[in-house]
């Protein structure tokens, strides 16, 4: 029971933290799994990975991922409550007095201010994972930063990897066929 509510503590904090969404929170994420020492950097990647292919928030998925890898279905659904709790009472708080004070000039001043915040968030994790990639891949990874950056749809990289794989595929198979054909001469 102690590791449940260990994690449901866990994802309480990071879910306390909302603000940028889910890939704000990646470095908070990490930070908590290392410090527990439940997963190895490459599981966490892998379970990133899952989380952002399933439906629902990301957090939220890991979150599952996490505690039910730890715990069973005990642990995933401490990690759902610990990471849905705080954005449920934050917005509750929100929706009840944001309307009465959103016109003062310190709350707009505040909300500015969380803005490069938010941005350093999400760039940490971008940088820190980054140290995974190899020389090869660099191109590839600037290539898509900057198409991103200047508002390609990402319809446009789901369907370049698609033929891009097909190519790269049907390249590796005749290569193989070659070498096959060759050492039967």
């Amino acid at each position: 029971m102690r590791d449940c509510l260990n994690i449901f503590i866990s994802f309480f904090k990071i879910g306390c933290f909302t603000f940028g969404g889910g890939y704000s929170m990646i470095l908070l994420i990490q930070k908590e799994i290392k410090e527990h020492k439940w997963l190895t950097d490459e599981e966490f990647l892998n379970y990133l990975s899952l989380a952002q292919a399933s439906p629902g928030p990301m957090v939220v998925n890991t979150a599952i991922l996490i505690g039910y890898d730890r715990k069973g279905v005990k642990g995933a659904i401490a990690g759902f409550l610990g990471s849905v709790l705080p954005s449920f009472f934050i917005l509750l708080t929100i929706a009840i007095f944001f309307r009465s004070y959103y016109d003062y000039p310190a709350v707009r001043s505040v909300f500015m201010g969380m803005r490069p915040a938010v941005v350093a968030l999400i760039l940490y994790p971008v940088f820190s994972f980054s140290k995974n990639i190899s020389r090869k891949e660099y191109p590839i990874v600037v290539a898509v930063a900057v198409a991103i950056f200047f508002g390609f749809s990402p319809v446009v990289f789901i369907v370049a990897a698609i033929v891009w794989g097909i190519f790269y595929c049907r390249h590796k198979l005749n290569v193989a066929k070659r070498k096959r054909e060759e050492g039967l001469k």
